[in-house]
Order: C-alpha cells, then sequence, then structure tokens
C-alpha cells in the first residue's frame, strides 16, 4: 500500500473541531489530543459500495414522490476530483437539504414552516468513469437554527461522498454562490478563510435547462492544497 494513501490533511483547509461561535462545537470537540491510530487494509475493505445499486430516480428529488415539489428547480453537477485535478471514479455521493421553505422532512425539524409532501430531501449517485456526478432538485430555503440571536443557516446542500467502501466517508456541504447569509453563518466561517469560497457552487450558464432549470457546478477536491473543507 502506498505510504500517502492516507496522508493526513494539510493545515488550514478544513474547519477546526473547536469554533466557540458554532455552538455545539464546545460539547463535542475533544477535550485532549487526537490518537492517530496507524490505517491499514481495514479502512478500504467491506462493506463494500462498489455492487451497491441505484434506483433510476434516486439523483432526481423532483420525481421521488407523486407529484412535483414546490420551489425553485435546479441542477447541480459537478466532478469528484483528487489533488492532481484527476477524476475519482465510482463515488458514491449522496445529498440531503431541506425544502424550499427551509424544513427538512424529519421529525426533529420543528421550525414554523410548511412540509412539501412531494419532497423528501435525499438522493445519490454514482460518479461516472470521469468523475461526473449530477442531481435535479429543489433550490433549498434559509432557516432559523438558534445558535445565537436572529441566527440564520444560508441555503445550502449536505454532501456525502464514500470511497470504495463505508470507513471511506467525507461530509461537506455546498452553498450558493454570493448568498448574503454567509457573512453572518458560523458553519461556513469556521472554516479557514482561504477556503471558504471552495464550498461555493458556481452558476453555470451553460449547463441551465432553457425554460426549466437554472444549474450550479460543484466541483468537489477529496485533498490536497485545493481540497474541499469537509466537516
Amino acid at each position: 500500500m502506498d505510504k500517502d494513501t492516507y496522508r493526513r490533511p494539510a493545515a488550514g483547509q478544513h474547519p477546526a473541531n473547536l469554533s466557540p461561535d458554532y455552538k455545539s462545537t464546545p460539547l463535542r470537540s475533544p477535550a485532549k489530543p487526537a490518537i492517530v491510530l496507524p490505517q491499514s487494509l481495514s479502512e478500504i475493505t467491506g462493506p463494500s459500495l462498489a455492487t451497491e445499486r441505484l434506483g433510476a430516480l434516486d439523483n432526481d428529488l423532483t420525481k421521488q414522490r407523486s407529484g412535483e415539489p414546490l420551489g425553485e428547480r435546479i441542477v447541480v453537477h459537478g466532478r469528484v476530483l483528487d489533488e492532481n485535478g484527476k477524476p475519482v471514479p465510482n463515488a458514491m455521493v449522496e445529498v440531503w437539504q431541506c425544502n424550499a421553505a427551509g424544513r427538512y422532512h424529519h421529525p426533529g425539524d420543528q421550525h414554523d414552516a410548511p412540509l412539501d409532501p412531494n419532497f423528501t430531501g435525499g438522493g445519490r449517485a454514482r460518479a461516472d468513469a470521469d468523475g461526473k456526478y449530477a442531481f435535479i432538485t429543489i433550490k433549498p430555503g434559509a432557516y432559523p437554527w438558534k445558535n445565537h440571536h436572529n441566527a440564520w443557516r444560508p441555503a445550502h446542500i449536505h454532501f456525502s461522498l464514500f470511497g470504495p467502501a463505508f470507513a471511506t466517508r467525507l461530509i461537506t456541504q455546498m452553498y450558493f454562490p454570493d448568498d448574503p447569509l454567509l457573512a453572518y453563518d458560523p458553519i461556513y466561517n469556521s472554516v479557514p478563510a482561504g477556503a471558504r469560497k471552495r464550498l461555493q457552487a458556481a452558476f453555470d450558464m451553460e449547463t441551465t435547462r432553457p425554460e426549466w432549470a437554472l444549474a450550479y457546478k460543484f466541483d468537489i477536491v477529496l485533498r490536497g492544497r485545493d481540497a474541499t473543507p469537509m466537516e
């Protein structure tokens, strides 16, 4: 095994475990230094996701129920890349998000906003041989989250990426370009300043579907100096 396969990420790319403005991190961040465990083949063996079957509508969040969801239809697409800009094929890409009114389809979300019976907010896709993935979904709304006075989360989509095995998982969030709420969001601002822009998708006019849906491009770089910040 290449000794660099599981090398640790460089400093200044990912959010710190402890970010005092993000109020839940003092409760969950480690109080002692991490113990670095040697990694072995156990990190890339079972349970394997290579043979996981995806449904025909898993990547279209607008067609998973009996009717059309409410809100602005969008296409979100991109590539999964390594530190050299080369594609990472066959990665399992999962997303979850709130609806257009800013409410998750989950009993724990008690935000005073309407649920959409035609939108559950979850999907998945497998990157192709060129690392490309795509989703059709609804642009999520902002929502209050009680971190501080008048706290609102900017519109965002959660991403989960799996490699060949369940243990090879990374989680991040995608934001929309130049959202004014980003300046006030402790989660977004827990990311080192030089890496924050990597969490913003780019508006993609070329991929926009005329009279049907706007498009956003979000490439995910797994490591290296241009790595997408991960949670």
